[in-house]
């Protein structure tokens, strides 16, 4: 008897850990844009790269000029997790709080970059263009699966790349808008796109 009142117990206190986590994870806050090749209905494509999906995610790989898929939706205080993959010779960013959706530039949008052949490096792959430096050893990020994890909370941006800040610094220039995805060369590929409200 004693064995089988131990055994209810401990069922009852699985489930119940079950069902907090899977309350908890459905309660997290996080919204998912880009899951493998599902998302593009998320954004607007501004500019013509060929974004497409192939077999586990959302790519581009040429175009006649820069181009973004642009969240239809704009943010102002958030974390941002994004996968991606770019080729050794890829140009891109992570665009946030753009005040122009239609007419992106890396000077009416804060840009995390993904750069490695940028001719400053200093502000290449893991630095937002015009605002924070990223330091040596510049970080590279070519050929290979990666994670931005962008935090912007109120004038504090935060960009760690695979783990490591990046860039941590103070800036009120822009306050909200959409988050765009760049294509400017090279290969592309956006795995898991995922944003929290702060």
């Amino acid at each position: 008897m004693t064995r089988i009142k131990i055994m209810v117990k401990i069922v009852s206190l699985s489930f119940a850990s079950f069902l907090a986590y899977f309350s908890f994870a459905q309660n997290s806050g996080w919204i998912t844009l880009i899951d493998g090749t599902e998302g593009m209905d998320n954004f607007n494509i501004v500019g013509d790269a060929n974004w497409h999906t192939d077999a586990s995610s959302i790519r581009a790989t040429e175009g006649s000029g820069a181009s973004w898929l642009v969240t239809k939706e704009s943010y102002s205080d958030f974390v941002l997790r994004v996968e991606f993959w770019a080729s050794h010779d890829a140009n891109s960013g992570i665009y946030m709080r753009c005040q122009e959706p239609t007419q992106i530039t890396d000077r009416n949008c804060y840009e995390a970059n993904i750069f490695d052949q940028r001719p400053d490096l200093s502000y290449g792959t893991g630095g937002i263009v015009h605002v924070a430096a990223v330091e040596e050893p510049y970080p590279k990020v070519g050929d290979k699966w990666n994670v931005y994890k962008i935090t912007a909370d109120g004038d504090h941006l935060l960009v760690e790349l695979n783990g490591d800040v990046t860039a941590d610094v103070r800036d009120s220039q822009m306050s909200e808008g959409p988050i765009g995805l760049q294509w400017g060369r090279g290969t592309l590929r956006f795995r898991k796109v995922e944003i929290m409200e702060l």
